[in-house]
């Protein structure tokens, strides 16, 4: 002997009726509503912003390929010199006989070269 879906909502609906009464009942179903309403507004515009940020996300990166700078790592680098690497040769830096720190400042003053 379970009880089903349907019976639990009357289950749950009595004892609403019975803890607010009759004369509150609409007041609780218009909050209710607006509740539903604010977020659904809410949802609305958080899916915007999303769709804005994305497009404009888009934008960057069309425009970050026709830079001078253009990004030649495909997917995610195993270590900190493989980094190094790929940005040293994005920017035209001999790497092979440089170490980490030698490397990170050539690349950061060429970065800063060719932001001015």
């Amino acid at each position: 002997m379970g009880i089903g879906g349907s019976e639990w909502i009357i289950i749950i609906l009595v004892t609403i009726f019975l803890i607010f009464g009759s004369k509150r009942l609409p007041e609780i179903s218009r909050l209710m509503g607006r509740a539903v309403g604010e977020y659904n507004k809410a949802k609305q515009s958080i899916n915007k912003e999303v769709r804005n940020i994305s497009s404009a996300s888009s934008e960057n990166i069309e425009e970050a390929s026709t830079s001078k700078i253009t990004k030649i790592a495909k997917g995610p680098v195993s270590s900190e010199r493989e980094k190094l690497e790929i940005i040293a040769k994005s920017l035209n830096i001999d790497f092979d006989d440089k170490s980490d720190e030698e490397l990170r400042l050539i690349i950061a003053e060429k970065m800063k070269n060719n932001k001015n």
